[in-house]
Protein backbone atom coordinates (compact mmCIF):
# COMPACT_ATOMS: atom_id res chain seq x y z
CA UNK A 1 0.00 0.00 0.00
CA UNK A 2 1.32 3.59 -0.61
CA UNK A 3 2.08 6.37 1.56
CA UNK A 4 -1.58 8.14 0.28
CA UNK A 5 -3.63 4.97 0.59
CA UNK A 6 -1.87 4.60 4.50
CA UNK A 7 -2.59 8.33 4.92
CA UNK A 8 -6.60 7.40 3.94
CA UNK A 9 -6.77 4.16 5.71
CA UNK A 10 -5.48 6.36 8.89
CA UNK A 11 -7.36 9.15 8.43
CA UNK A 12 -10.76 6.91 7.97
CA UNK A 13 -9.78 4.68 10.73
CA UNK A 14 -9.68 7.86 12.85
CA UNK A 15 -12.90 9.33 12.12
CA UNK A 16 -10.95 12.23 10.58
CA UNK A 17 -12.53 14.08 7.60
CA UNK A 18 -10.34 13.44 4.03
CA UNK A 19 -8.83 16.34 2.82
CA UNK A 20 -8.52 17.24 -1.05
CA UNK A 21 -4.74 16.24 -0.64
CA UNK A 22 -5.77 12.93 0.43
CA UNK A 23 -8.46 12.19 -2.27
CA UNK A 24 -6.03 13.48 -4.98
CA UNK A 25 -3.25 11.11 -4.08
CA UNK A 26 -5.45 8.56 -4.01
CA UNK A 27 -7.09 9.38 -7.41
CA UNK A 28 -3.92 9.41 -8.68
CA UNK A 29 -2.98 5.59 -7.23
CA UNK A 30 -6.45 4.27 -8.71
CA UNK A 31 -6.67 5.91 -11.83
CA UNK A 32 -9.74 3.48 -12.48
CA UNK A 33 -11.65 4.41 -9.66
CA UNK A 34 -14.22 5.93 -11.77
CA UNK A 35 -14.16 3.18 -14.72
CA UNK A 36 -15.16 0.57 -10.86
CA UNK A 37 -17.31 3.35 -9.91
CA UNK A 38 -19.13 4.49 -13.09
CA UNK A 39 -22.12 6.03 -10.82
CA UNK A 40 -19.86 8.67 -9.38
CA UNK A 41 -19.93 10.26 -12.65
CA UNK A 42 -23.42 11.41 -11.69
CA UNK A 43 -22.31 13.51 -8.51
CA UNK A 44 -19.14 14.99 -10.06
CA UNK A 45 -19.83 18.59 -11.68
CA UNK A 46 -17.10 20.91 -12.82
CA UNK A 47 -17.84 24.71 -13.20
CA UNK A 48 -18.24 25.96 -16.91
CA UNK A 49 -16.75 29.54 -17.67
CA UNK A 50 -20.08 30.78 -18.48
CA UNK A 51 -21.51 29.59 -14.89
CA UNK A 52 -23.11 26.36 -14.76
CA UNK A 53 -22.46 23.51 -14.17
CA UNK A 54 -21.12 20.74 -16.27
CA UNK A 55 -20.67 16.34 -15.88
CA UNK A 56 -17.12 14.89 -15.81
CA UNK A 57 -17.74 13.12 -18.79
CA UNK A 58 -19.07 16.43 -20.50
CA UNK A 59 -15.02 18.32 -19.38
CA UNK A 60 -13.17 15.50 -20.84
CA UNK A 61 -15.04 15.35 -23.86
CA UNK A 62 -14.41 19.12 -23.86
CA UNK A 63 -10.51 18.63 -22.82
CA UNK A 64 -10.31 15.46 -25.88
CA UNK A 65 -11.48 18.32 -28.30
CA UNK A 66 -9.33 20.90 -27.41
CA UNK A 67 -6.45 18.44 -27.36
CA UNK A 68 -7.38 17.06 -30.66
CA UNK A 69 -7.58 20.55 -32.09
CA UNK A 70 -4.24 21.58 -30.97
CA UNK A 71 -2.98 18.31 -32.23
CA UNK A 72 -4.36 19.06 -35.51
CA UNK A 73 -2.61 22.57 -35.45
CA UNK A 74 0.62 20.93 -34.89
CA UNK A 75 0.31 18.87 -37.50
CA UNK A 76 -0.95 21.10 -39.90
CA UNK A 77 2.34 22.93 -39.13
CA UNK A 78 4.80 19.91 -39.31
CA UNK A 79 3.09 18.79 -43.05
CA UNK A 80 3.78 22.79 -44.06
CA UNK A 81 7.08 22.08 -42.27
CA UNK A 82 7.92 19.14 -44.46
CA UNK A 83 6.48 20.37 -48.03
CA UNK A 84 8.45 23.78 -47.44
CA UNK A 85 11.51 21.36 -47.09
CA UNK A 86 11.33 19.22 -50.11
CA UNK A 87 10.30 22.22 -52.55
CA UNK A 88 13.92 23.93 -51.02
CA UNK A 89 15.45 20.54 -51.11
CA UNK A 90 14.22 20.29 -55.01
CA UNK A 91 15.58 24.08 -55.46
CA UNK A 92 19.17 23.22 -53.79
CA UNK A 93 19.23 20.14 -55.80
CA UNK A 94 18.79 22.32 -59.23
CA UNK A 95 20.85 24.87 -58.05
CA UNK A 96 23.40 22.00 -57.46
CA UNK A 97 23.54 20.76 -61.22
CA UNK A 98 23.81 24.14 -62.75
CA UNK A 99 26.35 24.69 -60.24
CA UNK A 100 28.54 22.14 -62.03
CA UNK A 101 27.85 22.78 -65.72
CA UNK A 102 29.34 26.39 -64.89
CA UNK A 103 32.55 26.57 -67.12
CA UNK A 104 33.75 29.71 -65.45
CA UNK A 105 33.93 31.97 -62.52
CA UNK A 106 31.56 34.56 -63.75
CA UNK A 107 28.94 31.67 -64.76
CA UNK A 108 29.46 30.25 -61.20
CA UNK A 109 28.37 33.78 -60.32
CA UNK A 110 25.52 34.60 -62.11
CA UNK A 111 24.11 30.91 -61.90
CA UNK A 112 24.32 31.47 -58.27
CA UNK A 113 22.82 35.23 -58.54
CA UNK A 114 20.02 34.40 -61.13
CA UNK A 115 18.60 31.44 -59.16
CA UNK A 116 18.50 32.65 -55.57
CA UNK A 117 16.44 35.80 -57.71
CA UNK A 118 14.33 33.36 -59.91
CA UNK A 119 14.20 30.21 -58.33
CA UNK A 120 14.70 31.10 -54.40
CA UNK A 121 12.66 33.90 -54.73
CA UNK A 122 15.01 36.06 -52.51
CA UNK A 123 14.91 39.14 -51.88
CA UNK A 124 18.60 40.48 -52.05
CA UNK A 125 21.63 38.40 -52.61
CA UNK A 126 24.87 38.62 -52.50
CA UNK A 127 28.64 36.69 -53.48
CA UNK A 128 31.74 38.42 -52.60
CA UNK A 129 34.41 36.75 -53.80
CA UNK A 130 38.11 37.59 -52.13
CA UNK A 131 40.78 39.00 -54.77
CA UNK A 132 42.27 42.06 -56.53
CA UNK A 133 39.73 44.02 -58.25
CA UNK A 134 39.77 42.31 -61.89
CA UNK A 135 38.00 44.23 -64.82
CA UNK A 136 37.52 41.44 -67.14
CA UNK A 137 35.43 39.74 -64.27
CA UNK A 138 32.16 39.75 -64.25
CA UNK A 139 31.50 39.03 -60.28
CA UNK A 140 32.22 40.84 -57.76
CA UNK A 141 35.66 41.04 -56.40
CA UNK A 142 36.65 42.68 -53.32
CA UNK A 143 39.95 42.02 -51.00
CA UNK A 144 39.88 40.01 -47.56
CA UNK A 145 41.13 43.62 -46.55
CA UNK A 146 37.95 45.66 -47.08
CA UNK A 147 35.57 43.10 -46.24
CA UNK A 148 37.83 42.53 -42.91
CA UNK A 149 37.17 46.00 -42.50
CA UNK A 150 33.56 46.17 -43.15
CA UNK A 151 32.14 43.29 -42.03
CA UNK A 152 34.82 41.14 -40.24
CA UNK A 153 33.39 40.80 -37.00
CA UNK A 154 30.32 38.83 -38.52
CA UNK A 155 32.94 35.69 -39.33
CA UNK A 156 35.21 35.82 -36.22
CA UNK A 157 33.52 32.13 -35.88
CA UNK A 158 33.65 31.05 -39.25
CA UNK A 159 30.44 30.19 -39.43
CA UNK A 160 27.08 31.10 -40.51
CA UNK A 161 25.41 34.24 -39.21
CA UNK A 162 21.97 34.89 -39.03
CA UNK A 163 19.52 38.40 -37.97
CA UNK A 164 19.17 41.99 -38.00
CA UNK A 165 22.78 43.49 -39.17
CA UNK A 166 24.08 47.10 -38.56
CA UNK A 167 23.30 49.23 -41.37
CA UNK A 168 26.82 49.72 -42.54
CA UNK A 169 27.43 46.22 -43.12
CA UNK A 170 23.70 45.18 -44.62
CA UNK A 171 24.99 48.67 -47.11
CA UNK A 172 28.43 46.95 -47.87
CA UNK A 173 26.99 43.61 -48.67
CA UNK A 174 24.02 44.64 -50.95
CA UNK A 175 24.93 48.01 -51.84
CA UNK A 176 22.07 48.70 -54.42
CA UNK A 177 19.39 47.15 -52.52
CA UNK A 178 17.64 49.51 -50.85
CA UNK A 179 15.76 48.95 -47.27
CA UNK A 180 17.25 45.18 -45.83
CA UNK A 181 16.11 44.52 -42.45
CA UNK A 182 17.97 40.78 -42.36
CA UNK A 183 20.24 38.96 -43.69
CA UNK A 184 21.95 34.94 -43.82
CA UNK A 185 25.81 35.00 -44.82
CA UNK A 186 27.88 32.21 -45.24
CA UNK A 187 31.68 32.16 -45.74
CA UNK A 188 33.00 30.15 -48.28
CA UNK A 189 36.25 28.59 -46.48
CA UNK A 190 38.46 25.61 -47.06
CA UNK A 191 41.73 26.40 -45.56
CA UNK A 192 41.23 29.89 -46.83
CA UNK A 193 38.78 32.00 -47.22
CA UNK A 194 37.31 32.14 -50.30
CA UNK A 195 35.03 34.71 -50.11
CA UNK A 196 31.13 34.07 -48.86
CA UNK A 197 27.54 34.33 -50.01
CA UNK A 198 24.77 36.08 -48.21
CA UNK A 199 20.61 36.64 -48.93
CA UNK A 200 18.52 39.15 -47.03
CA UNK A 201 15.09 40.54 -46.60
CA UNK A 202 13.76 43.89 -46.47
CA UNK A 203 11.54 42.09 -43.73
CA UNK A 204 13.27 42.24 -39.63
CA UNK A 205 12.61 39.38 -38.98
CA UNK A 206 13.07 36.76 -42.08
CA UNK A 207 16.37 35.78 -40.99
CA UNK A 208 16.80 35.24 -37.52
CA UNK A 209 19.65 33.60 -34.78
CA UNK A 210 17.16 30.69 -34.49
CA UNK A 211 16.83 29.79 -38.48
CA UNK A 212 18.50 26.38 -39.90
CA UNK A 213 21.17 27.63 -42.51
CA UNK A 214 21.88 23.43 -43.86
CA UNK A 215 20.83 24.62 -47.53
CA UNK A 216 22.75 27.80 -47.84
CA UNK A 217 25.81 25.79 -46.15
CA UNK A 218 25.20 22.95 -49.14
CA UNK A 219 25.47 25.30 -51.44
CA UNK A 220 28.46 27.47 -49.85
CA UNK A 221 30.27 23.56 -49.46
CA UNK A 222 29.54 23.26 -53.57
CA UNK A 223 30.79 26.32 -54.49
CA UNK A 224 33.79 26.19 -52.41
CA UNK A 225 34.75 22.83 -54.53
CA UNK A 226 34.04 23.93 -57.38
CA UNK A 227 35.60 27.25 -57.21
CA UNK A 228 39.71 26.06 -57.18
CA UNK A 229 38.71 24.51 -60.42
CA UNK A 230 37.66 27.74 -61.99
CA UNK A 231 39.92 30.24 -61.16
CA UNK A 232 41.76 30.47 -63.80
CA UNK A 233 39.42 30.69 -66.58
CA UNK A 234 37.69 33.05 -68.13
CA UNK A 235 33.90 33.91 -69.42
Amino acid sequence: MSASNEQAGTAQAAGVELDDELVREYLKDHDDFLQRNPDMMDYLHISHASGSAVSLVEKQVSVLRERNVDMRHRLNTLTGNARDNDKLYEQTRALVLKLLEADSIDALYHTFMDAMANEFQVEHTCMILYGDSDNDRDCRMETRESAKNEIGALFRGHKAVCGTLRKEELNYLFPDAGAVGSAALMPLLNSEQLGLIAVGSSDGNRYDSAMGTLFLSHIADVIVRLLPHLSNDRA
